[in-house]
């Protein structure tokens, strides 16, 4: 299982998986596609957004984990 650590790049989040993005952006990070996320670190991005980057790695550590638990 992939996880998500704040050291991680946002655009390599996002080739993790996609979903990673509504996460995100559902806590007011909506420049997921913008430049710096190319060389920006989920922490520097949370920071500059005033976000708690421990929880929000939590969240999406959470929804990772879940992928793998869902039956078709």
């Amino acid at each position: 299982m992939k996880t998500v650590n704040k050291e991680m790049i946002i655009s390599d989040l996002l080739q993790i998986d996609t979903g990673l993005a509504v996460i995100l952006r559902n806590h007011g990070m909506h420049c997921v596609g913008c430049p710096s996320a190319s060389g920006e670190t989920l922490a520097q991005a949370a920071s500059g957004h005033g976000m708690d980057v421990d929880g929000l790695i939590e969240e999406m550590n959470v929804y990772l984990n879940n992928q793998g638990n869902i039956s078709e």
